[in-house]
């Protein structure tokens, strides 16, 4: 079983390939954990020796199939962790990914397997980030964002990228949320910022936050 840090890495691992289609690069997985270049590769190599990650110097750090599915399950955990923070503790939804990074590391898949009975089954975290299933099987969502929008198109949010607290609130303070339908009025060329409507409201956002909200386009 993963120590905690290991349960870190390999998390991160996950997210950086996802991310970037490819293997994770020890700067990368360096700067997603706030750790020395030096530090990194040493739990790597560790890692490596478990036959967890995949690793070859001056090439992308990649997760085996047993390292997948320990990034996985601490994902399940962490996300079912921020519903019940949530819905059952009434936390925000920018309080709760500090508190879920202290639970993700419980051991017991007894009480992981009951906390999700008791939420009933969630498919989804409150920021719109689906929650694995017990085997590991997890449905991503399409990489469709609000800046994929066209004129007069609209559109349901399912999701968040950036999971920042400051960020969070911008949303919060926008009605930008999970289940709010916008609809794109504008796109100014100079910096592809975009005019939207949301609840009778017309506003504008940075191309960077359209490019960090997941919708369903209508």
């Amino acid at each position: 079983m993963p120590s905690l840090a290991e349960e870190n890495y390999l998390k991160a691992v996950y997210k950086l390939s996802r991310k970037s289609g490819s293997g994770a690069s020890t700067n990368a997985i360096a700067n997603q954990l706030d750790s020395k270049a030096s530090s990194v590769t040493d739990m790597i190599k560790k890692l490596a020796d478990k036959k967890l990650v995949n690793y070859k110097k001056y090439q992308g750090v990649t997760l085996t199939e047993a390292g997948q599915k320990a990034a996985l399950l601490t994902l399940r955990k962490h996300r079912l962790w921020e519903v019940f923070l949530v819905e059952r503790l009434n936390f925000k939804w920018d309080e709760v990914h500090e508190i879920a990074e202290e639970l993700e590391h419980i051991h017991s898949q007894e009480l992981i397997n009951r906390l999700d009975a008791y939420l009933d089954y969630p498919k989804f975290d409150p920021h719109g980030d689906p929650i694995p299933d017990k085997y590991g099987k997890i449905v991503h969502h399409k990489d469709t964002t609000i800046a994929n929008l066209n004129i007069d198109q609209s559109g349901i949010i399912l999701g968040v990228k950036e999971h920042s607290s400051s960020f969070l609130q911008y949303l919060d303070k926008h009605d930008l949320v999970i289940g709010s339908q916008i609809k794109l009025i504008d796109r100014f060329d100079f910096d592809q910022s975009m005019e939207i409507l949301v609840k009778g409201k017309s506003f504008t956002i940075s191309h960077q936050v359209a490019l960090n909200l997941f919708i369903n386009k209508l």
